[in-house]
Order: C-alpha cells, then sequence, then structure tokens
C-alpha cells in the first residue's frame, strides 16, 4: 500500500493541534475556588511546573509521551470515512482516561517519578493524587460528552457505555497485576491475560469507537477494534523486550531494568515456564532479593540467552502486529486513504521501536 502524501504525513505525525484544545477545555471544567485541582492534572499532564509555572516546550513533549491511543482514535475515524476534526472530543477523553489511570497507578506502585519527573503523590501526598486522578477520570467523560454535537445523543450513548466498561477493564487488570505481585505461579497466559486487560483494552476501545465515529458499520468497527486490541498487546510484550534488552541511551533506564526491579514480565515468566528445576529454585532466590543486582541480574541474562527467550518475545510482539495488519486490511477494506497509510505504519513503528 503506498503512503501518504509528505504534507499528509507530517498532519497525521502531529495531531496535537486537533487534541490540545479539547483537552483544556475538559480541563478547563475542573473550576478556579479549589485551584490546586487543577493545578495537579495540569502538572501531571506536563502542562505546569507543581508551583504551576509553564513548563518548556521539551519538559512537556517528554512528559506527554507518544500518545498513540489518541492517534489511533483520529486515524480510525478518518479511515472509516470520517474526519480527523470529529473524533478530537474522543481523543481527548481517551488520553484524560489513560491519564486518570496512570495517576492511580503509581500510587499504588509508589513510584516517585514519570518520565523523569516527581509523580503526582510524591508532591502533594496520596490524598491529593487520588483527587487529581478523580478529577481526570470526570474530566474524560465531560470530553466524550462533547461528541453529542457531533453524533448525537443517541449514538453517543453506546460509546459511553463502551467507555465506562473498557474503564473496568483497564482497573480488572491492575487488580489482576497487582495480584500477581510476589506469586510464583504466574503463567505467561495468566500475564497475556492480564495485559489485555489493562494495556490493550484502552486501544480496542480508541480504534472501535473511532471508527464508530466515522460512520463505520458495526462489522468494520469491530475490526477496527480487533486491530486496537492487536496493537495494545504488541505494545506491552515490545515494552517487556526493552525492559530487559533495549539498549539504555536510548530508553533512559538503566540496562536490564526489570531484572533488576523483580517485574514479572512476559520474558521471565517464559523463562520460568521453560526453565530447568535448579534454574527455577536459583530464579525464585534471586527474586526474593529486595533488588536484584550484578552478579544476579548476569545469572538472569544468561539463563535468559540459554533458552532463547529474546527470540520468542521477539516472535510474540510480530504475531501480533501481523495480526493488526490483517486485522486493519480488514477494517479499511482495501481503501488507499492517507489514514489509512497512518495506521498501517503506525503498525511498522510500534514493532520497531527502541524506545
Amino acid at each position: 500500500m503506498p503512503g501518504p502524501s509528505p504534507a499528509a504525513e507530517s498532519r497525521f505525525q502531529d495531531l496535537d493541534y486537533l487534541l490540545e484544545p479539547e483537552l483544556e477545555a475538559a480541563i478547563g471544567e475542573l473550576g478556579e475556588d479549589a485551584p490546586l485541582l487543577a493545578r495537579m492534572a495540569r502538572f501531571h499532564l506536563g502542562w505546569v511546573e507543581s508551583n504551576g509555572e509553564s513548563t518548556t516546550q521539551n519538559v512537556r513533549a517528554t512528559v506527554q509521551g507518544k500518545r498513540i491511543r489518541p492517534a489511533v482514535a483520529l486515524l480510525t475515524c478518518a479511515a472509516a470515512g470520517g474526519t480527523l476534526e470529529a473524533a478530537a472530543p474522543l481523543a481527548a477523553a481517551i488520553e484524560l482516561l489513560h491519564n486518570f489511570t496512570l495517576v492511580h497507578d503509581d500510587i499504588q506502585d509508589r513510584s516517585p517519578n514519570r518520565r523523569h519527573r516527581a509523580t503526582v503523590w510524591r508532591v502533594w501526598g496520596d490524598g491529593q493524587a487520588i483527587n487529581a486522578g478523580d478529577a481526570l477520570h470526570a474530566a474524560a467523560h465531560l470530553a466524550l460528552y462533547r461528541l453529542q454535537g457531533v453524533i448525537g445523543a443517541d449514538r453517543l450513548l453506546p460509546l459511553a457505555a463502551e467507555f465506562d466498561r473498557t474503564t473496568l477493564e483497564i482497573v480488572r487488570g491492575q487488580v489482576q497485576d497487582l495480584g500477581f505481585e510476589g506469586r510464583a505461579d504466574v503463567s505467561p497466559d495468566d500475564y497475556l491475560a492480564m495485559i489485555t486487560n489493562k494495556t490493550a483494552a484502552i486501544l480496542r476501545y480508541a480504534a472501535w469507537a473511532g471508527a464508530t465515529v466515522g460512520g463505520a458499520s458495526a462489522e468494520r468497527a469491530h475490526a477496527f477494534g480487533d486491530f486496537g486490541l492487536a496493537i495494545g498487546i504488541g505494545f506491552q510484550i515490545r515494552d517487556d523486550l526493552l525492559g530487559i534488552w533495549g539498549d539504555s541511551d536510548v530508553t533512559g533506564k538503566d540496562a536490564a531494568d526489570d531484572i533488576r526491579r523483580r517485574k514479572q514480565s512476559l520474558p521471565i515468566l517464559l523463562l520460568r515456564a521453560q526453565a530447568s528445576e535448579p534454574e527455577k529454585a536459583r530464579l525464585r532466590e534471586l527474586y526474593h532479593q529486595e533488588e536484584i543486582t550484578g552478579e544476579g541480574i548476569d545469572e538472569i541474562l544468561a539463563m535468559l540467552a540459554a533458552h532463547d527467550i529474546e527470540r520468542q518475545v521477539a516472535d510474540r510482539v510480530a504475531a501480533h502486529n501481523d495480526r493488526a495488519a490483517a486485522a486493519l486490511r480488514q477494517a479499511t477494506e482495501g481503501s488507499d486513504t492517507p489514514a489509512a497509510a497512518a495506521l498501517f505504519t503506525l503498525i511498522d513503528r510500534l514493532g520497531s521501536r527502541t524506545a
């Protein structure tokens, strides 16, 4: 499939011109009688420092990250026959929902930093961080309701109901994730079920809802949703690969950082399933330490290499990206639009990303 023209490619690579006004409108709903609430939300989104002063463009870009989820919503809407502009409220709702989960995850995981800055709970404490997360969740709904002016109340209701079901999927995934901590019996299938909820569900929703706003039939919208689900699972597995074998100069994390932090990511679960009994015993011993360092990391890396785990993980990423491409071909019905081409390009970029 030929790629988009240079002008179209530039437009699809930078969709913030559509997203930012919708985000600003939603955050503006937080009110002025409790100014700390809006400041915490703006801080988390990278717009201001903790003292309320505006951030530099570099800081803002770093904190905002890739914004894949809203981009998927916008592009699937256009690929289904709608316009990028029509899905802007939806894209903002998805971005705010994602950030609500991050604020609460940081509290639960006791993460002191996110993208090189202090987390909300570290600056203002757990209680106020919970308030900030709750506010982002409410703001996400207000952004979504702005779709009424685009598609009408009758078509909005099913989108809103599925939005809440998706939130429940994400929360179930977080419950599963927290429940896995300290367990030695978590299987690769258990893990895949967890990331399907925690990571992939929101991308499935973004693709399905974007296509629905764009006027896709139920069948086509479902195919777009399958595309989103597949890239979501592949995205997380690629993250797991980079967490062990990624280049620290590119990822910004220490080499083998996921091993050091004793994360039960997919590579470790695959190793545990395939290891010999002595290797399993050594893994249990190492993972009972507060932190794995030095020789322990080298031991685990050697086990992973002996069982060819990196290749197995890379193969799984490729398989999910192949599923995403097949679903996208079905959803776009062979149409050669710039938005469809941008989505195919997104699959390739996510599969080979280094950070």
